[in-house]
């Protein structure tokens, strides 16, 4: 598939197949996740990638806040038979900065503009989200709630300097995706509207 064609079928699929998922197709995404810039080439990411209907419904028990609630997006969303949870590590870009190349001589977070640690994770997860589009699949990039954080480190053993900057759930495309929500009913704003030239103008 051309790249462009790539970006313009990219969307968030919100409902899948509950068939499993073709193992070297997760291996691609992260293949290609890893390939993604990263400030200094620290890169401080990580990847959790649960493929068994045992590790999917772990996670969902873990990042609910009412586990057993029932509601469309939450039902169409848990027929993914993957999810892949990219995480960044804040520490080893502090540490990378600290190195002599570099000429800082502190791991002073203030440094930071912006904390790139989420930054390049999340261009990481583009990456993933594109591959899916290459590969024929669906797949959803969303937030974890930060009060589940602590409950989602706890269940998969995940180490304090690790921040889920989110998470994808990965699938093949159902016959239709029928999943109700906002972005349905929205359109996307065109580039004349958001591409300010020169000067910023609202």
């Amino acid at each position: 598939m051309e790249f462009r064609d790539v970006v313009r079928r990219r969307r968030m699929v919100r409902a899948y197949d509950p068939r499993p998922m073709e193992p070297a197709v997760l291996d691609r995404m992260l293949e290609h996740a890893v390939r993604s810039p990263s400030a200094g080439f620290s890169q401080g990411w990580a990847f959790l990638r649960l493929d068994t209907p045992h590790d999917v419904a772990r996670f969902w028990q873990a990042t609910s806040p009412d586990p057993e609630a029932s509601n469309p997006w939450l039902d169409g969303m848990r027929t993914a038979p993957a999810v892949i949870v990219p995480l960044s590590h804040k520490d080893a870009y502090l540490d990378r900065y600290a190195e002599p190349d570099k000429g800082w001589t502190d791991r002073d977070e203030a440094r930071w503009p912006v904390p790139y640690w989420h930054c390049d994770t999340a261009m990481a997860s583009l990456l993933i989200l594109l591959t899916a589009v290459d590969e024929g699949v669906g797949a959803c990039f969303f937030g974890v709630p930060p009060t589940r954080h602590d409950a989602f480190r706890a269940e998969f053993s995940v180490p304090a300097g690790y921040t889920p900057v989110g998470a994808i759930t990965v699938g093949y495309l159902p016959e239709r995706d029928g999943v109700p929500g906002s972005s349905k009913r929205r359109s996307r704003r065109s580039v004349e509207e958001v591409v300010h030239r020169g000067d910023f103008r609202s």
